[in-house]
């Protein structure tokens, strides 16, 4: 059981574990406190959006008349960005069971079976005893979960267990909770789980983002003899010209389907937007940089900030080197 800590520390604790983070104007006072208590906390809960990344960051701060917002502490995007929509009570979680309140309290594992929902005759109201994080994920079980985000995902939650030097066994699946979700769907809790124990096991930001591809908790093996460093060389990445981008963006929409103005450069783009969830993977191979391309490509400018005609319009260096820096697929000249 633990006090919330304030807006002020939750900050500092998802920064201290390497995330990006964006504040919502307002979100520090944004809660429902006055509709019930808020802590003590037990745990941290996770979700999927059920929703694509168009209007879902005001979707969860203001929510909707039948559901208030904010429905959740922080929103962990496809980008590996974290937004801090709210801090206080928020409609995140609703009804559960006490029994896995109850272990969860104890830090027991596995967790029992739950058998109640938001509503029934036995639930009690998880939203005063549980952070949640809400991510940019449909729930239907195709749209994918890129590394980085799920890698946010494991940090935002270690975060809070951290904080409060909490285990994994603090943090747990909305579909854990109450037996009408199915919530964050399509994530393999298992390797969840040992990439937070890694993460809890290191101090803070100590584990590079990489490690996530085997989601295992390593330990340390020490070799029996020394041996001397090796330089590793560092791979060369492809360069991406932005005049030929802004090009093909600007010709590519309206001629034929699939024709193609700088297809070198623009598979670069394409493959980068796919990578960080952007894009589907059928559209991000054919070089074309066509209306999905466009789409896509916003999508990921408003996903980082920008905002107005800096989400639309040509490709800038600015958002086309982040693009390019976070998938780690290419430069640009």
């Amino acid at each position: 059981m633990a006090t919330p800590m304030t807006a002020t520390q939750f900050l500092a604790a998802l920064k201290a574990e390497g995330l990006t983070v964006r504040e919502h104007k307002g979100w520090r006072t944004h809660n429902r406190n006055h509709k019930g208590a808020w802590g003590p906390l037990n745990g941290v809960m996770v979700h999927h959006t059920a929703s694509g990344t168009s209007g879902i960051e005001s979707y969860v701060y203001n929510g909707s008349d039948a559901l208030p917002g904010p429905l959740c502490q922080g929103l962990i995007e496809k980008s590996g960005t974290v937004v801090t929509i709210g801090w206080g009570r928020a409609n995140h979680a609703g009804g559960g069971d006490p029994d896995v309140l109850r272990a969860v309290k104890s830090e027991t594992h596995p967790l029992p079976k739950t058998n109640e929902h938001d509503g029934s005759n036995g639930a009690v109201d998880g939203n005063a005893h549980f952070v949640g994080y809400e991510c940019v994920n449909k729930g239907d079980g195709k749209d994918p979960w890129p590394d980085i985000q799920l890698e946010a995902v494991a940090r935002a939650s270690a975060a809070v267990a951290r904080h409060y030097g909490w285990t994994v066994d603090s943090v747990i699946r909305h579909m854990d909770w109450s037996d009408w979700k199915s919530d964050p769907r399509g994530v393999d809790w298992t390797k969840m789980r040992n990439r937070i124990t890694k993460i809890l096991a290191g101090k803070p930001n100590a584990t590079p983002m990489s490690d996530w591809s085997d989601g295992k908790a390593d330990t340390p093996v020490t070799p029996p003899v020394k041996f001397p460093p090796v330089k590793v060389p560092t791979p060369r990445v492809p360069t991406v010209s932005l005049a030929n981008v802004i090009a093909a963006s600007r010709k590519d929409p309206a001629s034929a389907q699939g024709k193609t103005s700088y297809p070198k450069d623009v598979k670069l783009v394409e493959a980068a937007l796919v990578k960080l969830g952007f894009l589907g993977a059928s559209y991000g191979a054919d070089g074309a940089y066509g209306t999905r391309t466009v789409a896509a490509f916003n999508a990921f400018r408003r996903s980082i900030g920008m905002k107005g005609a800096d989400a639309t319009g040509d490709p800038g260096r600015q958002s086309l080197g982040t693009l390019g820096s976070r998938s780690g697929l290419f430069t640009v000249k």
